[in-house]
């Protein structure tokens, strides 16, 4: 049952008026309820992700989620390419067990043929909105001034970039070849880590330097689960700032979807 917050200058916050954000990972989807400024009004709950991950298991445990909280407004964070609630390309949702197996063609295809969006919505009948979870986190944590770079690092690696508060849309880059013939996601994402955590953060400090270089940020922003395991000494005399965030920014920019 989710709780409503008062505050002692605000009306109170009912569950009617609040946002179901919702975090899908490739390991772990999160789940709060969260107010129009983006304040948590309720515990953030954790799932596994379900695999096989289709897209009809996806919007049906996604459904049931949205069905308990009550709300009327649901943001979602993929995590993979999205173009107008469209999926481009499912990253690691087309791996049937998961980040570390390999790649099932027809899952594939079935998810770039998946309007996400719109089966969210004519399911649950609400106003629901989906971005790419980079996207959403970006939302979450930026600033709202110049040029930020937000990078997501969890199961696997992703970035977003928000110019004077208006996200601006760049390529996914978690499928790109990083090194060693490896992408992105799978040099810097959580498997890599746990294998090998000197490494990570030497191949992620190279690729965040890279990326900063790139999109000419004046801030990178790092957020995520791993993201607390980057020690910011590594970028000091840079001319950009670095700036570490919770575990919670992304389901925080979920307010921003409806403004």
């Amino acid at each position: 049952m989710v709780r409503e917050r008062q505050d002692e200058r605000e009306a109170p916050v009912t569950v009617r008026d609040a946002i179901l954000a919702v975090d899908i990972g490739a390991t772990t989807t999160k789940f709060a309820v969260v107010d129009d400024a983006g304040r948590l009004i309720d515990e953030v709950r954790r799932e596994p992700t379900p695999y096989p991950c289709t897209p009809e298991r996806l919007v049906d445990f996604v459904l049931g989620h949205i069905e308990r909280s009550g709300c009327a407004r649901v943001g979602v964070g993929f995590p993979g390419e999205l173009r107008d609630g469209r999926v481009v390309e499912p990253g690691n949702l087309s791996r049937p067990g998961g980040f570390t197996s390999p790649i099932d063609q027809a899952l594939h295809e079935a998810w770039q043929r998946t309007d996400l969006e719109r089966a969210l919505r004519e399911a649950s009948g609400l106003d629901v909105r989906v971005v790419n979870d980079a996207t959403l986190a970006a939302l979450g944590c930026c600033e709202g001034h110049g040029r930020e770079l937000v990078f997501t690092l969890g199961t696997g690696f992703g970035i977003a970039l928000v110019v004077d508060d208006e996200i601006v849309r760049i390529r996914d880059v978690g499928d790109e070849i990083y090194v060693d013939g490896m992408s992105y996601d799978e040099s810097l994402g959580d498997h890599a880590r746990s294998q090998d955590g000197a490494l990570w953060v030497d191949r992620l400090v190279v690729a965040v330097r890279s990326f900063v270089e790139e999109f000419s940020a004046d801030v990178a922003h790092l957020g995520g689960g791993n993201s607390r395991r980057v020690d910011v000494a590594r970028f000091a005399g840079e001319r950009w700032r670095v700036v570490v965030n919770d575990n919670v920014a992304t389901l925080r920019g979920a307010a921003k979807l409806f403004r």
